[in-house]
């Protein structure tokens, strides 16, 4: 199966037999790219009964509604999150009819679900091994479910998480961007990002030529670093995704940073962007960390 890059080079991978396990991950390739580059991995959850349409139903009726969103999917690749229109449905109408009414639905924190949270977990175990040696101390697993119409977009947008999306079934073509090149991603836009702003971003057509493009297949899926900015195309089909993910302490670290730079920045300073100088960011993070604890002795909630 042949994945194009946008420079054309051809990239492939073919799923491995052998054991039970669940993922097939290149032990270098991880090393190389692991939150620098994307990169492929195989699966082997395609005929998982979790991912059959009947049972993404019985799942978005179970979730709370807070955990489910959906939209109209046939959108810009920029977009004011504002401005993101509704497809008229139910949720149930939704998954019932995604053939046919054009609309893009995530289902999150599926570990909520004890089934979906135990294959979340070994799908998990099996990725430790790997990132443990590079970014120890993997927590707060979380699950997601893309559930899409043929030919939706999903707007250019980046998340805050390691992410492994395995693609079950269907065809999604994923541009992605190095979230590290400063012309693509400022220091501001991470600070905003990281403050509570909307994960869509502004997206300019001059971006297109420096992506990353994966044609995603069942089978297979694409490693994301963390906040590299991405939007994705579906193919002629429905598509069902699985997004596993988690955080280490390393994320949380960088999200202190960027919120101390936040501050610094709006009382006029110029701060030293994120992990330039080690020492600073270790100062800022135990400044904040003691702030936000005297906060708490003092009964004040940290804004």
């Amino acid at each position: 199966m042949r994945l194009v890059h946008s420079n054309h080079v051809g990239l492939s991978i073919t799923p491995k037999t052998g054991a039970a396990a669940l993922l097939d991950i290149d032990a270098a390739t991880f090393k190389d790219h692991f939150d620098r580059k994307p990169f492929l991995i195989g699966h082997r959850l395609v005929d998982h009964p979790l991912f059959a349409l009947p049972r993404i139903l019985e799942l978005a009726r179970t979730l709370p509604e807070r955990n489910v969103e959906y939209n109209a999917g046939e959108l810009p690749v920029s977009l004011d999150p504002a401005q993101t229109p509704r497809n008229g449905l139910s949720v149930e109408e939704t998954v019932r009819r995604i053939a046919e009414c054009k609309s893009w639905m995530v289902l999150k924190y599926v570990e909520n679900d004890p089934e979906y949270c135990e294959l979340l977990h070994r799908c998990l175990a099996e990725v430790r091994a790997y990132s443990e040696l590079l970014w120890p101390g993997m927590r707060q697993a979380q699950g997601f479910v893309f559930l899409t119409s043929p030919n939706s977009v999903t707007p250019y947008h980046m998340d805050p998480e390691h992410n492994f999306l395995l693609q079950i079934r269907g065809s999604k073509k994923i541009h992605i961007f190095n979230g590290r090149d400063r012309s693509l991603v400022t220091e501001e836009d991470l600070e905003r990002f990281y403050g509570g702003s909307h994960r869509n971003m502004p997206f300019r057509d001059e971006f297109r030529a420096r992506a990353w493009i994966f044609d995603l297949k069942p089978g297979f899926g694409l490693h994301f670093p963390v906040t590299a900015p991405h939007f994705v195309e579906n193919g002629p089909e429905v598509s069902v995704s699985f997004s596993i993910t988690f955080r280490t302490p390393d994320l949380e670290r960088r999200s202190i940073v960027h919120n101390v730079n936040a501050c610094l920045r709006g009382r006029g300073w110029h701060p030293t962007p994120v992990g330039r100088s080690p020492w600073r960011d270790a100062v800022k993070c135990q400044a904040y960390r003691l702030w936000r604890k005297t906060r708490k002795l003092l009964g004040r909630p940290a804004p």
